[in-house]
């Protein structure tokens, strides 16, 4: 979290409140939240409908699952959240590069699934391009923006639907997101709060915190991120997708002959926290079925971990992080941090 958004969230525990209260205190809590939801609009330069959630996954569900059209297309390197909230769903084929293959769109009203960039390879998806075609069938594209920063992609603001956003991984605190909707006709309400979208009690502290951390500049990856792919190639290893247009803080790296378990046992005991796989499925070791949509074999897929960039990592971070994994690459144990 930011030093803003800490500040943030204490000054909402300070003044809490039920915003749904009618009494002077609640009405104060309603301020502070509205306050918060438009501050989030102009950070995302959206100037339509802000529904509260406690995160990225809820906001898909609450898309997907409440949305007034009746088909769905998801693509085959979606989010867990986004299979789970879709099961019946048309799967899209992404080719080696990462980048989905649309199916023909013929058919009635559709919510269709986008990834703004993939939480373990990092690939981003053409949206405006995606948007057009997907749009001209008819359809409603559901932008899954969990991994974009505020302002990144002006695309996805001007061309998707529905968005689904989550503070942490902007630097707020966890459970608080977002969903945005340029047309709440296109969700079926459910009463209670957030419009009658989203009953529960606001997490107005959340929202203060998340606003927050939205205001301050996003640092820019590219370069630690260039220098890290570099290294790895030079080392041996496999950059995932490597000539795709990816996030600048997100990759993926196979060090043949070597299970992932076993290389996240060796960077923990150097103090380096990666994963394998998005880092929601990471703790139970599965194949994962992002590498599996790309051709990736189950046995060289169990081999590959993920590494992301906090705000505070350096080029010291990643120089170390090269040194154990060129250690464990040669069969060498990484000493204890």
């Amino acid at each position: 979290m930011t030093d803003a958004a800490r500040a943030a969230l204490a000054q909402g525990c300070a003044i809490w409140a039920n915003p749904s209260s009618p009494h002077a205190e609640g009405r104060a809590a309603r301020r502070a939240l509205e306050d918060a939801r438009a501050a989030i609009a102009r950070s995302l330069g959206w100037r339509h409908e802000i529904l509260f959630t406690s995160g990225a996954s809820e906001s898909l569900s609450i898309a997907l699952g409440r949305s007034m059209a009746g088909r769905h297309f998801v693509g085959a390197i979606d989010h867990d959240a986004v299979l789970r909230a879709a099961p019946d769903a048309i799967v899209m084929p992404v080719g080696p590069d990462g980048v989905l293959r649309l199916p023909d769109l013929d058919g009635p009203r559709a919510v269709v699934t986008v990834q703004w960039a993939n939480s373990e390879t990092g690939v981003r998806q053409p949206i405006g391009e995606l948007a057009e075609a997907i749009h001209a069938a008819g359809h409603i594209l559901l932008v899954d923006a969990a991994q974009m920063p505020a302002g990144a992609d002006p695309e996805v603001i001007a061309h998707a639907d529905l968005v689904a956003l989550s503070a942490h991984k902007r630097g707020g605190p966890p459970g608080i997101g977002a969903l945005l909707v340029r047309d709440l006709a296109l969700l079926a309400p459910t009463g209670g709060q957030e419009r009658g979208y989203r009953p529960g009690t606001e997490n107005m502290p959340g929202a203060l915190a998340y606003a927050a951390a939205l205001a301050e500049p996003e640092p820019d990856h590219a370069e630690l991120r260039a220098h890290l792919d570099d290294a790895i190639r030079r080392s041996g290893g496999i950059v995932v997708a490597d000539d795709s247009r990816r996030h600048p803080a997100i990759a993926s790296y196979h060090m043949p002959g070597k299970p992932s378990a076993a290389q996240l046992i060796q960077f923990d005991l150097a103090r380096i926290s990666v994963s394998a796989g998005s880092a929601c499925a990471s703790g139970s070791l599965k194949p994962s079925h992002v590498l599996a949509a790309l051709g990736w074999s189950v046995e060289a897929g169990r081999e590959v971990v993920r590494v992301s960039f906090g705000r505070r990592t350096t080029r010291e971070d990643v120089d170390r992080f090269v040194t154990a994994w060129r250690a464990i690459a040669r069969g060498k144990r990484v000493e204890a941090a």
